[in-house]
């Protein structure tokens, strides 16, 4: 047995638990196929299946998080300009 513990990107974890909601392959044939123990991919696919409205929500809330990622760049610009027209008018 390995002692070390694998760790899953989220990809993998993402692309294994929608091939879990699509049914299409039993939770045993997925373990086979992708060496995971299938108490883990049921754990996935009830992350996936919770955390599903959270997708569909996010645009609503976007702009606020652009304004705010957005205002200290323009103050950075800002500041950058008077730093540039301070030095024009030293040189």
């Amino acid at each position: 047995m390995n002692g070390k513990r694998r760790k899953h990107t989220d990809e993998f974890k993402a692309r294994v638990a929608l091939e879990a909601i699509k049914g299409v392959k039993t939770l045993s044939e997925l373990s086979s196929t992708y060496s995971v123990h299938p108490t883990v991919i049921a754990h996935w696919k009830r992350q996936l299946v919770c955390g599903a409205p959270g997708v569909f929500s996010s645009g609503a809330g976007s702009g606020k998080n652009e304004q705010d990622m957005t205002a200290p760049l323009y103050q950075e610009i800002g500041r950058l300009k008077m730093e540039v027209d301070w030095l024009k008018k030293k040189l």
